[in-house]
């Protein structure tokens, strides 16, 4: 068999899978598509739909606990720009952590009480995905930082997973600035 059959033997093996097995994505929304409408929840079980948020950017920074250090330098930018008003009161901050491996007694407790803890530290709600369906809808990348800017329009304008390169956080700041400033 020819490298090509090989390819699309492989290529229609992975969607085959990614259709049968719930929970396997294969890739973030494509930059121009719909942002799907998933919700979460703060750890007080305030929900957040993010169809709520339209009219506004929205920076959706999703990880869990072993890749919150990953896109650091990305964070340091976004401090910087949020010590103005103008980008804290005109950008919806969906800060997202992967907790469904938690959603049982007594460790859900636990972790409701270390996420209270940490959007005090943070000065921002961070909100849970207990049981992944927003990493479902959104086809997030588990084990990595996903960060994804939604337009005021609804249409998703950046995504990337894992520690983004320079040339990928300045595109995203600039397309934040673009939001911003009309």
């Amino acid at each position: 068999m020819s490298s090509k059959g090989k390819a699309s033997k492989f290529v229609s093996a992975a969607a085959l899978v990614a259709a049968l097995v719930p929970g396997v994505s294969l890739a973030l929304p494509k930059e121009g598509a719909e942002a799907p409408n998933a919700r979460v929840e703060d750890a007080d079980g305030r929900a957040l739909q993010m169809s709520s948020l339209k009219g506004k950017p929205i920076l959706i920074v999703y990880e869990d606990k072993d890749s919150a250090a990953q896109n650091q330098p990305l964070k340091d930018d976004l401090s910087k720009l949020a010590q103005g008003d103008k980008y804290k009161q005109q950008i919806a901050l969906a800060a997202v952590a992967d907790v469904s491996g938690y959603d049982w007694w007594p460790a859900k407790g636990f972790v409701k009480d270390a996420i209270r803890e940490e959007s005090k530290k943070q000065k921002t709600t961070i909100y849970c995905d207990w049981d992944g369906s927003f990493g479902k809808a959104y086809g997030i990348r588990k084990g990595v930082s996903n960060v994804i800017l939604v337009g005021k329009d609804g249409r998703v304008l950046f995504a990337g997973s894992g520690a983004l390169g320079t040339a990928d956080r300045k595109k995203l700041i600039e397309l934040l600035g673009a939001q911003v400033e009309g």
